[in-house]
């Protein structure tokens, strides 16, 4: 996937996730018994500084008690307030000083829709679309767009706009109220762009996912322990508004990939801050995690990196490649683990077994894991015309490295034996050839292993599958 999609996605997902009530149960993220709501007592603090320092800003400290009732929604002053203080509350918990202050405004949800739906995606719907169908998450009856969609649903509740440096916060009405830890969460993707920069995204959907597990990682580690402080009476904290509910109905093998930043990122940034304290989360913003493999393991950061693939065109005149930048995509260890968790190639009850100190979920698995790189290479009918017609005239190739021949053999058997023939239903109609006769994933599989790697060609039909690479 392009990093338009999967970023602004990544970016819009922020506060479905953060600290506000998800689709899905994410531990240390539900409210707990709170404190009364506080009231001013200005006389017991002392004096403003001269000059901005940790733990103040504008005009509040991290432990003053502030006039906030979220009952009747915010004022203009009771927002300037709860802001300044979570600013100050932020820098003492991750030890970093605010160089500016943050704008928080706050839209309608019917304003937010019209600006997601004026976006748009430079990159081809239908190359997307086949990225997803290689990991047989998405199939020809829907779009990726139209999971998307379903995800969201009504329940985004705002953002933080590294372009823009503001965060903005959508109300169903016209008297917002704001989470305290959705908001910390926020501000601290404010703190971060002011210190490392957030607002590049990296070219391939394993690498977003990677680059997003240490920054959405570290606001998650850093919001869970401004939580812990407000649990704990250390500090005296606005009450949190009851939670919203989460889209209804989604596919939560989709969501289970694109969330992997915020279930895995939080116990990989805590293990960095093992590691060397804040020092060493600081360092890793200079030498950022390029595969989910890195996060989901984080003792392989930041010295295991992922192998190069490349894919030679041997298509035939009939079958072209897109005209993207990458040719292709990396879907990457945690993009696997989802689409073996879907279908079963795996035992889902795992998935909620043993997961890390601040993760909601367990991503390892057998066939998953010692995965080495990979690249997925999306085609289509070089005759517009024929695309045109048929939409669901496509086809890829996908490539998986992996780190030893053990590995490769282990993936092979739980994508071929399981995921294709038992749960797809496959038929072999030659040497390592399969057709799934019916359904959304109705097409043609070549799977063929050359010692450590693994190599998959999909077409309509068999007699396209050397049309789209033919075999050497």
């Amino acid at each position: 996937m392009h990093r338009s999609q999967l970023a602004a996605l990544l970016s819009a997902f922020l506060l479905l996730v953060a600290g506000c009530s998800a689709p899905v149960s994410v531990p240390g993220s539900s409210p707990t018994a709170e404190p009364p709501t506080e009231t001013t007592d200005t006389s017991s603090w002392p004096d403003d500084p001269p000059t901005d320092r940790l733990g103040w800003e504008a005009g509040y400290w991290h432990n003053e008690s502030i006039d906030v009732n979220q009952s009747d929604g915010l004022n203009a002053t009771e927002r300037e307030a709860f802001v300044a203080r979570t600013m100050a509350r932020v820098e003492v918990v991750r030890e970093l000083e605010f160089t500016e202050s943050v704008p928080v405004e706050v839209i309608s949800r019917a304003e937010y829709r019209n600006q997601s739906d004026e976006e748009s995606d430079p990159a081809p719907a239908d190359w997307n679309d086949q990225v997803w169908e290689s990991l047989l998450l998405v199939g020809e009856d829907r779009t990726i767009e139209q999971v998307f969609d379903e995800i969201y649903g009504g329940a985004v509740l705002g953002y933080y706009s590294p372009s823009e440096d503001r965060i903005v916060l959508i109300s169903n009405d016209g008297t917002p109220t704001i989470d305290r830890r959705t908001l910390a969460h926020e501000l601290h993707h404010a703190l971060q762009d002011q210190h490392f920069g957030i607002n590049e995204s990296p070219p391939t959907q394993d690498e977003q996912l990677a680059e997003n597990g240490l920054v959405e990682g570290d606001a998650r580690y850093v919001d869970r322990l401004y939580e812990d402080r407000c649990a704990a009476d250390e500090w005296e904290c606005v009450t949190r508004p009851a939670g919203g509910s989460g889209s209804g109905s989604f596919d939560f093998p989709v969501f289970l990939t694109i969330y992997t930043p915020y279930s895995e990122g939080p116990t990989f940034v805590s293990a960095l801050h093992q590691r060397g304290g804040w020092e060493a989360v600081n360092d890793a913003y200079e030498n950022r995690p390029v595969s989910t493999e890195q996060v989901l393991h984080p003792q392989v950061y930041p010295d295991e990196r992922p192998v190069a693939v490349t894919i030679e065109d041997r298509s035939s005149a009939d079958w072209v490649r897109y005209d993207t930048d990458p040719v292709g995509d990396t879907v990457g260890e945690a993009s696997i683990f989802a689409m073996f968790w879907k279908h079963g190639a795996i035992d889902k009850t795992d998935l909620q077994r043993n997961p890390g100190p601040y993760s909601a979920y367990n991503y390892t698995s057998g066939p998953s894991a010692g995965w080495g790189g990979d690249l997925v290479v999306p085609y289509r009918p070089a005759s517009d015309s024929t695309a045109e017609a048929n939409p669901n005239q496509r086809a890829y190739v996908w490539k998986t490295v992996w780190d030893t021949e053990k590995d490769a053999d282990q993936f092979e058997k739980a994508y071929v034996t399981t995921t294709l023939k038992l749960r797809l239903g496959a038929k072999r109609v030659a040497p390592n050839t399969y057709v799934i006769e019916k359904g959304p994933f109705a097409d043609a599989y070549r799977v063929t292993r050359q010692g450590d790697t693994v190599t998959i060609v999909n077409a309509p039909t068999v007699e396209e599958l050397d049309a789209v690479h033919g075999q050497r």
